[in-house]
């Protein structure tokens, strides 16, 4: 008998049923959620529905992240509408504030073995708790929110295995960007990225997540880990310890690429303007000067990484031609980097330091770049006008890069 995926595995739960790649299924969902710039025409297409209550408001959770607080009017009546919809409707809020969806949803919302449909396409950061997290358009989430269920094709699966040691100063960010490097940003299209070695088994959830984020950017449907220690560990942490289930992928399942890396081939990369796949490595762009530097989001605004920041700017200054944002991912995480002194440096470094939740990474507000501007910056998308200018210029670099460049005034490692 052929062995199961993990996609394959996670979907069959929730159809009662084992599934082939290819195959088109009704799925239950156990999480489906919104923000606030998809948020307003998910609820448009939800009333449509004419349904009078939601399948599952305690896990239907509507996000105000991306334009956190509003700095248009336009965006201010987009939050009405959420705010007013998770009240007549009893969905979850997270408020302005409250931090980025995707690190919301793996700290307090989806566990292993769980379905997620978000609509956002960055819904695949909480396959590194072993669920099955993808995002859909706003149509299909307002059907998910209306009937607890989900259509989707199951995806065929490449295998990524990664061994070895890193080497010094390279992180799983260097690793998703050399992936993406090498097999294009559409060479994994509807395709779900499983991830092991024991590159991968030596990882912290932080780095896991980071790598489950970017999975879209190769144009995957998901981007999933077996669970282990370290995912019951996470989940103890944020007090969710019984739902931990162990997950892993047959050793006899098929897959329809299998790609190995030895991690030791891996270095410090950047993503240059406009595509994710265009990537070089950071030594080799020290004739890029930048004019920001922003170091946060849902790829990389999580603890661990604002401490690596922070231990590269301890006592240092950030180049005067450099402005310097940093934004947490949640609360939670802007808590800890105060307890443990993180803001402080940044600040006597010279860098501003932001409320939890998108910053610029959409650029809707905060840190918009002016014609011609660069910046170097921790997030998963450098498409052209992604932070709010069609003639800005993005580079795409793990926070050990950011924190170096920022203090250089030019990309380095």
């Amino acid at each position: 008998m052929t062995g199961m995926t993990l996609a394959q595995k996670v979907i069959s739960k929730h159809c009662d049923k084992d599934v082939c790649p290819g195959e088109l299924v009704i799925a239950k969902v156990d999480v489906a959620a919104v923000q606030d710039g998809t948020g307003p025409l998910t609820i448009q297409e939800f009333k449509k529905l004419n349904k009078t209550k939601l399948a599952n408001p305690n896990r239907t959770i509507l996000f105000i992240d991306h334009a956190a607080p509003s700095p248009r009017k336009e965006l201010s009546n987009s939050h009405l509408v959420i705010r007013e919809f998770a009240k007549e409707y009893g969905a979850v809020l997270s408020d302005i504030g409250e931090g980025v969806c995707h690190q919301r949803l793996v700290e307090s919302f989806v566990n292993p073995g769980e379905i997620l449909v978000g609509a956002d396409s960055h819904t695949c950061t909480s396959g590194a708790l072993g669920a099955f997290a993808t995002g859909m358009g706003s149509t299909d989430i307002a059907v998910a929110f209306a009937l607890g269920k989900t259509w989707l094709k199951v995806p065929s699966s490449f295998k990524i295995v990664v061994n070895g040691n890193f080497r010094e100063n390279v992180c799983s960010k260097d690793l998703m960007l050399y992936l993406i490097g090498k097999i294009g940003a559409d060479g994994a299209t509807y395709r779900a990225l499983e991830f092991c070695g024991n590159t991968i088994s030596n990882m912290s959830m932080s780095e896991r997540f980071t790598l489950a984020n970017m999975a879209v950017e190769a144009g995957a449907k998901a981007g999933l880990f077996e669970t282990d220690e370290k995912t019951y560990e996470y989940l103890k942490e944020n007090k969710r310890e019984d739902k931990f289930v162990e997950i892993k992928m047959d050793e006899n399942a098929v897959y329809e690429r299998i790609i190995e890396i030895d991690a030791q081939d891996v270095r410090p990369c950047v993503s240059c303007p406009h595509t994710v796949d265009n990537v070089k490595f950071a030594h080799e762009l020290n004739n890029v000067k930048v004019n920001q530097v922003f170091v946060g989001t849902c790829t990389n605004g999580r603890i661990e990484d604002l401490r690596v920041v922070a231990n590269v700017l301890k006592g240092k200054k950030k180049h005067p031609n450099v402005r310097m944002i940093i934004v947490p991912g949640s609360p939670k995480i802007y808590l800890q980097a105060a307890k443990e002194g993180l803001i402080e440096t940044f600040l006597e470094a010279g860098a501003t330091f932001l409320p939890a939740g998108c910053g610029p990474c959409v650029g809707v507000h905060g840190g918009i770049l002016g014609d011609g501007e660069v910046c170097l910056a921790t997030q998963n998308r450098n498409f052209q006008g992604r932070m709010g200018n069609t003639k800005g210029f993005i580079y795409l670099a793990s926070p050990y890069v950011a924190a170096k460049t920022a203090i250089a005034g030019y990309i380095t490692d």
